[in-house]
């Protein structure tokens, strides 16, 4: 039976408190009669956490765009928060015959940012705006029908997105896909992309010419289907665009269908136009952001400063705005940074979540087999929640290193923390109860788990619930394996 008990914030007016250096900040330590109590200093440092972060369009349609003139050992480990790398290529480049697949393309890429730590996503689109076949020619030799344009130099074929044999040849092809990458914890998310311009599933820019201004639900429904039913464990997404490129308004159709199907949305428009055009769908992202990470993506960033749509208060806006979870990089990605650092920083301090232990205390000194408590508050400071959840754990261990215990609080899960506007996230107060090592009594005997005695380090962590670390926390100084150093504790008879 679950026990939980919520507290008033300890009081230090009685106590003598002391400013200490923790991990490279301060922190505030009180001292009452048997505790310890410690006071954490968010260090404002970018936090490299799952479902969430900076993506850099290592390709953004044309293979040039931006990851070209990085050396294959660069992997940006100098933009603070960056998490993915994001490989967006039209369908012609890795299936340049059918059944044929260049996945080198993908994969070469994706595992520098593997071996740093990071991860990948990916669209695949089928129509692009600078060249002529993004959807192979064998497609449309097979039988597919489509439209001849008039674009450019090299003319455009688009194809008609409810054609039975281009279906079938995009189901084919998203099978392998799914075969290859689906479940994989290194993908973070994969686009539906074989619909319209660039794969934001609009016809807007070709409607003049092929007479389809829009493709009706079912259409757009299908290319949703296809996708969900051979990525079944890897998170979708669809543009906003899906439904209507400048539609506002906070439910349509087909975004309450992706919703429904647990398939969440990227804003690709932030900042191509000026105010107030500036982005269009930020109601829509309030039905996705409490369950599901939203993404956007701002307009190529010299195109944006070049129409005078860049505006750095409103780059910070969006976030908050849409409680987005990811924010591209959307230029040469240095650029962008030295440009922009500030609002980058301030930006990595409210992205996705922010998980801050404010205050924990605990008993100085500690039996083995007797319990004992630990009081805490928890907050997330960011915009979004912690999607996959996790627990806080308590670890001991000895000087060198080795573990003596691990106590994890499974009463609260991080996920149910609640976000709030810049400085006020709601604080979760808990106190819980933890016992090291075994006692055991009988009318003859009594026996106690091999504990150590001494004095040993705690630490703090959020992750599985088994104690296996899995978040970065904003405090420097961890062990490595992200458990954080609060203080020590005593272990006695």
């Amino acid at each position: 039976m679950e026990r939980r008990t919520f507290l008033k914030s300890t009081s230090l007016c009685t106590a003598a408190v002391t400013m200490l250096p923790f991990a490279g900040k301060t922190m505030m330590v009180g001292k009452e009669e048997g505790r310890e109590t410690f006071i954490p200093v968010d260090n404002r440092k970018a936090l490299v956490n799952p479902d969430m972060g900076w993506t850099m369009h290592y390709y953004s349609n044309i293979l040039s765009n931006y990851g070209s003139k990085l050396d294959p050992s660069d992997t940006l480990d100098d933009f603070p928060g960056l998490s993915t790398v994001y490989l967006r290529v039209p369908w012609a480049f890795l299936e340049p015959e059918e059944g044929k697949y260049n996945w080198e393309l993908l994969d070469t890429p994706a595992q520098r940012w593997i071996e740093k730590g990071k991860r990948v996503a990916f669209r695949v689109s089928a129509e692009e705006s600078w060249m002529k076949y993004a959807t192979p020619q064998w497609v449309k030799n097979a039988g597919a029908k489509g439209f001849d344009l008039e674009w450019g130099e090299q003319g455009l074929w688009e194809p008609k997105f409810d054609d039975r044999i281009f279906l079938e040849k995009v189901e084919n092809f998203v099978a392998a896909m799914a075969h290859r990458y689906d479940g994989s914890p290194y993908v973070d998310f994969v686009d539906v992309g074989h619909m319209g311009m660039w794969g934001e599933g609009h016809t807007v820019f070709t409607a003049a010419q092929t007479k389809v201004n829009d493709y009706p639900f079912e259409v757009k429904k299908k290319h949703i289907d296809i996708y969900l039913k051979h990525f079944k464990n890897t998170l979708l997404c669809i543009s906003d665009d899906f439904a209507g490129h400048d539609k506002a308004g906070k439910n349509f159709p087909i975004s309450d269908y992706a919703f429904s199907r647990g398939v969440t949305i990227r804003d690709d428009s932030i900042m191509v136009q000026k105010p107030p055009r500036h982005w269009y769908h930020a109601e829509m992202a309030q039905q996705f952001w409490p369950k599901l990470p939203v993404i956007l993506e701002h307009e190529h960033y010299g195109s944006s400063v070049e129409r005078g749509a860049w505006d750095q208060e409103r780059f910070l806006q969006s976030v908050e705005e849409y409680h987005a979870s990811y924010m591209s990089i959307h230029w040469w990605p240095r650029i962008l940074l030295n440009e922009n650092r500030d609002v980058i920083d301030k930006i990595n301090l409210r992205m996705g979540y922010r998980l801050q232990l404010k205050e924990v205390s605990w008993p100085d000194k500690i039996n083995v087999g007797e319990t004992f408590r630990i009081k805490y508050k928890w907050s997330n400071a960011g915009v979004a929640p912690c999607y996959r959840g996790g627990y806080p754990c308590f670890t001991v261990k000895d000087k060198k290193g080795g573990i003596i215990a691990v106590l994890v609080d499974e009463q609260l899960n991080v996920k149910n923390l609640k976000t709030g506007a810049p400085g006020e996230s709601p604080l979760k107060t808990m106190e819980s109860e933890f016992t090291i090592g075994l006692a055991y009594k009988d009318s003859i005997k009594s026996f106690a788990r091999n504990v150590q005695r001494g004095t040993f380090e705690l630490y703090v962590s959020v992750g599985q619930a088994d104690g296996t670390p899995v978040y970065e926390l904003p405090y420097s100084g961890d062990d490595g394996f992200k458990r954080y150093k609060l203080g020590s504790i005593s272990i006695e008879e």
